[in-house]
């Protein structure tokens, strides 16, 4: 079976290192799925879920990211995000916490640039609080 080696990393730690089968994870245009020998790619990648078929036991890692970058070479992806949270630490109630913190933020901003700035925390909760309802479901 051909895998390729992926690293998810963000700029406090590396949240994965290993050999997988697939991996599928939110780009700028939609969702992308690489798989071993995927043509070289560098794209921005936005909050999601980045979910790696692992290829030692076959189950699937799932990991949230709060945006980034994206690198595909010939036996290697890396993953560059602003921020990685693993999917077993995620918290539901920290994370709608945060959403009703950024509502009230777009709600109460002063300027163009709060008002961007709350809209950007807001869709990465929103995102996050989506990725965590995929994370269940399985």
């Amino acid at each position: 079976m051909s895998t390729i080696h992926v690293d998810v990393v963000s700029a406090e730690e590396s949240i994965f290192s290993g050999e997988a089968t697939l991996v599928s994870l939110p780009g700028e245009s939609g969702e992308l799925g690489i798989l071993p020998r995927h043509t070289p790619l560098i794209t921005r990648i936005k909050a999601g879920a980045v979910r790696i078929q692992r290829a030692d036991n076959n189950e699937e890692e799932f990991v949230f990211v709060a945006g980034g970058i994206l690198e595909v070479q010939p036996g290697t992806v890396t993953v560059l995000a602003d921020t990685a949270i693993r999917g077993k630490d995620l918290d539901e109630s920290k994370a709608n916490e945060a959403k009703r913190l950024a509502q009230e933020a777009v709600q109460n901003a002063k300027g163009d640039l709060d008002l961007a700035k709350a809209q950007s925390e807001l869709q990465i909760m929103i995102a996050q609080l989506a990725a965590l309802q995929r994370l269940r479901k399985k």
